[in-house]
């Protein structure tokens, strides 16, 4: 092979190399396909998403019958408000309103230079409580560094949850801008579900994450700890195992 087929071949190699292996860069919008970046300062939207709704009640809580779309939605419209005085709310749904989850991952995406908090609360075996944060982003991790802080300094007592989870789902993965799940706690313990029923409880919780927000908002990631590497993975589906 001649001197300049070999230079023209490593030029070529290269430039596809590094296609394949960099995400793409943010768009003029604010949008990133990966959110493979720091996480984001100076937001003035913040888009709050109500966990299920409509025909699609989540979980139940086996001790005060409540579900978990209209706790749901209740601690969403408390967050709403106490951010409403420093930011652009943007309620996914403001009432019992089924909307698919394809359609909340479309309308984030018609906002830039803005955050997306999906409000839900949990189940599974009756002796774990406590709340979790999903995230999926670099630039999510941040926020949901603060989010999961300032839940569990609510929270009295968090036995056997997860805590912080990097998971790869329709609302943390797919939407361009940094988003995050927020599990408040387990339905299915006694006493925290009892704790969830409370109102003053869901304020106080509402309130946490707003701060949380807000601290985001000004500072960025400062004191949140180093990021996570990025991982490239294709956008959540439907057929995806554990949506």
């Amino acid at each position: 092979m001649s001197s300049f087929l070999k230079i023209t071949f490593a030029a070529s190699f290269a430039a596809f190399f590094v296609s394949c292996a960099a995400p793409t860069a943010p768009s003029s919008s604010g949008r990133d396909v990966y959110g493979h970046r720091p996480g984001p300062k100076g937001f003035k939207t913040v888009i709050i998403d109500a966990g299920h709704g409509g025909k699609d009640s989540g979980a139940t809580s086996p001790h005060t019958g409540q579900h978990e779309k209209d706790l749901a939605l209740d601690t969403a419209k408390r967050i709403a408000n106490d951010l409403s005085r420093d930011f652009k709310v943007v309620m996914m749904r403001s009432d019992d309103t089924f909307v698919d989850l394809d359609e909340r991952v479309a309308r984030a995406n018609q906002y830039g230079g803005a955050i997306l908090v999906s409000m839900h609360y949990n189940s599974g075996p009756s002796g774990i409580r406590g709340p979790e944060t999903y995230y999926w982003r670099v630039d999510s991790h941040g926020l949901a560094v603060r989010c999961q802080k300032a839940m569990a300094g609510v929270s009295p007592v968090e036995s056997g949850n997860r805590g912080m989870v990097r998971r790869r789902i329709r609302l943390t993965r797919n939407p361009e801008i940094p988003c995050l799940l927020l599990e408040g706690g387990y339905l299915s313990n006694a006493a925290e579900s009892r704790q969830i029923s409370d109102p003053g409880y869901r304020q106080k919780l509402a309130n946490a994450i707003a701060g949380a927000i807000r601290t985001q908002a000004a500072v960025g990631d400062a004191g949140t700890g180093p990021l996570p590497p990025p991982l490239n993975a294709p956008p959540s589906r439907p057929t995806d195992a554990h949506e």
